[in-house]
């Protein structure tokens, strides 16, 4: 029994240790989303935090504030659903396609 557990211990390392190296490769990874024809540009990393949010001068020009903001909200939202969407189908190459409960998120 003490073998099997050891060897079951072994397991939870290498995906533990795969599981960091993952979290890396998606803290590197940008995806981006657009809002309002590309007026607006969101940058995400894999993980969801936003890095960068971009502004088309000509949206500016028309002076309707609340459509800029709702613009930029709406940019930011698909980024971070385009990074999650990423990340999930990232965990399922870790888990081989298995819902592990806390694990669907990497720990983030």
């Amino acid at each position: 029994m003490a073998k099997g557990f050891g060897d079951m211990m072994k397991q939870v390392q290498k995906m533990q240790a795969k599981m960091m190296e993952l979290q890396e490769e998606l803290d590197n990874k940008r995806v981006e989303a657009t809002a309002g024809g590309g007026m607006v540009r969101a940058v995400v990393t894999g993980k969801g935090d936003l890095k960068e949010v971009k502004i088309d001068p000509e949206v500016l020009k028309e002076g309707d504030v609340e459509m800029l903001e709702e613009l930029i909200v709406s940019a930011i939202t698909q980024a971070q659903q385009n990074a999650n969407a990423i990340q999930q189908e990232t965990m399922s190459g870790l888990t081989g396609g298995l819902n592990i409960p806390g694990l669907g998120s990497l720990g983030m």
